[in-house]
C-alpha cells in the first residue's frame, strides 16, 4: 500500500508558524460565516420577499451541504497536495462569497450559501491534518489548541458580529467585509503554502460518494428538523430511517474497499481504543456546546427570563470567549501531562455545569445563569483539545487526513442530534402539547444533560494517562 508521507519535509519553524497562522486565520472566518447570517433572516425574509421558512434554508443549505461534503475530505487530503486543497477551499469559498454579495434575489444567494459551504468543508480537516504533519508531537496539543478557538468562538461571536454589522451597514456587508480576508487568505496560501503529503493516485469510488451523501445529508436534516419542531411538510423520521440504512451500506461497502485500498472514508480509526474514547467523549462534549449552550441557554434565557434575542447573545458569549481563550493554554498542559489529569477534572466541572442548569427558575438572576455557564464551559475546554488531540495522536501517520474527516463529520451529527434531542425533551416536558418549551420542558432538558454529563465523568475514566504510545500502521482488515 503507498501511504502519504509520515512527515512533511523539513520546515523552519517560523514558517511553519506562517503556515498555521493562515489556515487557522482562514478556518475562522469561514466557520464565523456559519453563523452570521443567523441575525439576518427576518430581514432577509423582507428584503427577499421570501417566507422564513424559505429563508432558513440560508443556514440549513450550508449546514447539510457541510455535512455532505466533509465525509469526502479524507479521501481528497489523499489524493490532492495540501496546497491543492487550500486553495480550492479558499478560491470556492470566495466564490461563493462574492456571489451571495451580489445576489439578486433568493436562489442566487442560497446557491452562493451552498458554493460557500463546500469551502469551508474542506478547511477544517486540512487544519487538523496540517498541523499533525508539521508539528512535533511534544507541542502538538498547544498547536491543536488554536482550533478550538476556530469551533468555539467563531460561532460564538458571529451573531454578535453580525448584529452589528446588519444594524449599521446591511445585511450584503456581511459577504462583502469577508471577502476581502478570504482573497487575501488566498494569497498567501498560493505563495507560501508548500507542503509535501497527498497526491496519491486513490481512484473515486461514486457509489460511495452517493451513499455518503444520502446518509449524512439525511441525517442531519432530519435531526435538524426534529430540533426545529415543525409539523409541516416531510416528516422528520422518514430522511433519519433513509439516512441510517444509508449510512448503513456506506460502512459496509468502505470495509469491503478498504481491503482493496478504495475506500473513500478509512474506518480503521475505529480499531484504536484510545481514538474511539476519545471520540465518544468529543460527541458528549459536542452535544453539550451546541444542543445546551447553544440553543437550550438562550432558549431558557428568552422564554423564563424575557431577555431580548440581544441579552441573550452577550449573556452567552464570556463562556463562548472563555472556551477558546483557554484551547492553546491547556494544550499545552496535555502536551506536558497527557489527557487524563485534563479529561477527568474537566468532565467534572461538565457536570456540574450541566446539573446547575437544572436548578434554574424563573426567578434566577442573569449573573447566576452567566456563571453557571462558565463552569461549563471551563469543562470542556479542558476536554475539547486533549480529546482531538489524544484521538488523532494515537492514529498512524497514514490515517491522519481519514481520522480528520471523522472528527469534522462527527462535529456536525453531534450538532444536530444535540439540538434535536434537547429540544424534543423539552417540548415533551412542557406543559402544553404542541406549544413551545416552557420553564417545565427546558428543566426536563436541563436535567437529561445532566444525565450526560454524569456519563461522560464514567467515560472521563477510560481516557489513557500518558499520549505518545508508538504508533504502527493499522493492518487494513
Amino acid at each position: 500500500m503507498t501511504t502519504t508521507p509520515s512527515r512533511t519535509g523539513p520546515v523552519p519553524a517560523t514558517r511553519t508558524g506562517l503556515l498555521i497562522g493562515v489556515l487557522v486565520g482562514a478556518a475562522f472566518v469561514m466557520i464565523l460565516n456559519e453563523t452570521i447570517l443567523s441575525v439576518a433572516l427576518r430581514d432577509l425574509s423582507v428584503d427577499l420577499a421570501v417566507p422564513t421558512t424559505t429563508v432558513q434554508w440560508l443556514t440549513s443549505g450550508f449546514l447539510l451541504t457541510m455535512a455532505v461534503v466533509i465525509p469526502t475530505t479524507g479521501y481528497l487530503l489523499d489524493r490532492f497536495t495540501p496546497r491543492q486543497v487550500f486553495l480550492a477551499s479558499l478560491g470556492t469559498f470566495s466564490v461563493g462569497t462574492l456571489v451571495s454579495g451580489f445576489a439578486p434575489g433568493f436562489e442566487v444567494l442560497l446557491a452562493g450559501r451552498i458554493v460557500q459551504a463546500v469551502g469551508t468543508a474542506l478547511m477544517l480537516p486540512l487544519l487538523m491534518t496540517t498541523i499533525l504533519r508539521l508539528v512535533p508531537e511534544e507541542r502538538r496539543g498547544a498547536t491543536m489548541g488554536t482550533i478550538t478557538i476556530v469551533i468555539a468562538v467563531a460561532p460564538a461571536i458571529g451573531p454578535t458580529i453580525g448584529g452589528a454589522v446588519l444594524s449599521g451597514l446591511g445585511w450584503r456587508w456581511m459577504f462583502w467585509l469577508v471577502l476581502p480576508l478570504s482573497v487575501a487568505a488566498f494569497a498567501v496560501g498560493a505563495r507560501w503554502l508548500r507542503l509535501d503529503g497527498g497526491g496519491r493516485p486513490v481512484p473515486l469510488d461514486v457509489a460511495s460518494v452517493l451513499l455518503s451523501a444520502v446518509g449524512f445529508g439525511g441525517l442531519v436534516y432530519g435531526l435538524s428538523a426534529i430540533g426545529k419542531g415543525s409539523g409541516e411538510g416531510l416528516p422528520p423520521w422518514v430522511p433519519v430511517v433513509v439516512g441510517v440504512v444509508a449510512l448503513a451500506l456506506f460502512v459496509t461497502r468502505q470495509l469491503r474497499l478498504q481491503r482493496e485500498h478504495r475506500a473513500l472514508l478509512d474506518l480503521r480509526p475505529f480499531t484504536r481504543r484510545p481514538f474511539v474514547v476519545a471520540l465518544v467523549l468529543t460527541a458528549l462534549v459536542l452535544l453539550s456546546l451546541i444542543g445546551v449552550a447553544a440553543v437550550l441557554l438562550p432558549l431558557y434565557l428568552q422564554t423564563v427570563l424575557g431577555t431580548s434575542t440581544v441579552v441573550s447573545g452577550l449573556a452567552v458569549l464570556p463562556g463562548g470567549l472563555l472556551l477558546g481563550l483557554l484551547g492553546r493554554p491547556v494544550g499545552a498542559l496535555f502536551d506536558r501531562f497527557g489527557a487524563r489529569p485534563l479529561v477527568i477534572p474537566g468532565a467534572v466541572l461538565m457536570a456540574s455545569g450541566l446539573g446547575l442548569f437544572s436548578t434554574m427558575g424563573p426567578g434566577t438572576p442573569l449573573a447566576v445563569v452567566i456563571g453557571f455557564h462558565l463552569v461549563l464551559m471551563a469543562g470542556l475546554s479542558l476536554m475539547m483539545t486533549p480529546l482531538m488531540t489524544e484521538a488523532l495522536g494515537s492514529l498512524p501517520d497514514d490515517l491522519y487526513s481519514h481520522g480528520s474527516a471523522i472528527l469534522s463529520t462527527l462535529q456536525q451529527v453531534a450538532g444536530a442530534m444535540g439540538t434535536a434531542l434537547f429540544v424534543t425533551v423539552a417540548a415533551l416536558g412542557s406543559g402544553t402539547a404542541g406549544a413551545s418549551p416552557d420553564a417545565a420542558g427546558l428543566h426536563a432538558a436541563f436535567a437529561v444533560a445532566g444525565g450526560i454529563g454524569v456519563l461522560a465523568v464514567l467515560l472521563s475514566l477510560l481516557v489513557r494517562g500518558r499520549s505518545g504510545a508508538v504508533r504502527r500502521t493499522v493492518p487494513a482488515h
